[in-house]
C-alpha cells in the first residue's frame, strides 16, 4: 500500500506503508486545517513529501515514537524541507536519533541519521501541534524511550503505538534496552485500560483496538495469565 485515508468521523489520517520493513507512516490533521503532524516518517521519504503535497498540507511537527531507524529515517528530508518543523521524541530515546549502532541501522548497513530533537516528551506530558493535543504514555520493552501518542479529542480515541503492539503480537523485547516484563506491564497498565474502542495504529502491520487486543493477544491479552514483576 502506498497511500490511503484511514477512516475516522472527526480525524483526518493518511496512512504511507514504508519499505523494506513495512512501517506505517501517519499523517494525521484536522478536517479544514492544512497543517499536520507527521508521526514516524520511515525510509522512503519522498512517499511522505509526496503525500503532503498531494493533500496540500503542511508539517507542525514529526513526532517520533521511538528511535529505531525504520520510524526516523525519514527525519532529515522532512527537516530539510520545513527547517522550523520540531522533532520530538521519548527522552530516553533521543540519543538513538544520531547514533546508527544505537538506532540499529548499522548492522543493515544503512547508517540513517537524524537531526537532533528539538522537544523531549515524557510519561503524562500533552503536546499540542496542529491543533491537535496528544497525551504521552510512556511504554518501555521494545525500546526504553518508547512512547505512545494518544489522541482523545473525539471517540474513539486514537492512541499512535508504534512498536509496542500489533494485532495479535507485541514489539520485539530481544534489543539492548529491550524488556518483555516492561513491555507487557506497560500494554496492560497503560492501553488495557483505555476504552475498548480505542484505536490503536501500529508501526506494522493493521490497525486494531484495545477490546481486540485484550481479548484475542495471545501474547498479553488478558486471558493470558498474569506473570509477578520477576517474572520473565
Amino acid at each position: 500500500m502506498y497511500f490511503s485515508h484511514f477512516p475516522h468521523p472527526k480525524l483526518q489520517i493518511a496512512w504511507i506503508i514504508q519499505m523494506p520493513f513495512e512501517e506505517n507512516t501517519f499523517l494525521v490533521w484536522l478536517p479544514g486545517r492544512t497543517d499536520c503532524v507527521v508521526i514516524d516518517p520511515g525510509l522512503e521519504p519522498e512517499k511522505i513529501l509526496q503525500t503532503l503535497q498531494n493533500q496540500q498540507l503542511q508539517p507542525a511537527a514529526i513526532l517520533n515514537t521511538h528511535g529505531h531507524a525504520d520510524h526516523i529515517a525519514g527525519n532529515e528530508a522532512l527537516k530539510a524541507a520545513w527547517p522550523d518543523c520540531p522533532i520530538v521524541i521519548g527522552r530516553a530515546d533521543a540519543p538513538k536519533l544520531q547514533d546508527p549502532w544505537a538506532n540499529l541501522s548499522r548492522p543493515f548497513g544503512l547508517d540513517v541519521l537524524s537531526p537532533p530533537a528539538d522537544g523531549l516528551v515524557e510519561d503524562g506530558q500533552q503536546y499540542s501541534a496542529g491543533g491537535l493535543e496528544f497525551e504521552i504514555l510512556a511504554i518501555p520493552g521494545h525500546s526504553a524511550g518508547h512512547v505512545v501518542y494518544l489522541w482523545k479529542g473525539e471517540p474513539p480515541w486514537v492512541a499512535f503505538v508504534g512498536d509496542v503492539i500489533f494485532q495479535d503480537s507485541i514489539g520485539r523485547t530481544d534489543f539492548p534496552d529491550g524488556s518483555f516484563r516492561q513491555l507487557r506491564r506497560g500494554i496492560r497498565e497503560k492501553l488495557f485500560t483505555l476504552p475498548e474502542q480505542t484505536l490503536l495504529l501500529p508501526g506494522h502491520g493493521p490497525p486494531t483496538t484495545v477490546g481486540q487486543e485484550k481479548r484475542n493477544n495471545p501474547v498479553v491479552g488478558l486471558g493470558q495469565k498474569k506473570l509477578s514483576d520477576d517474572s520473565a
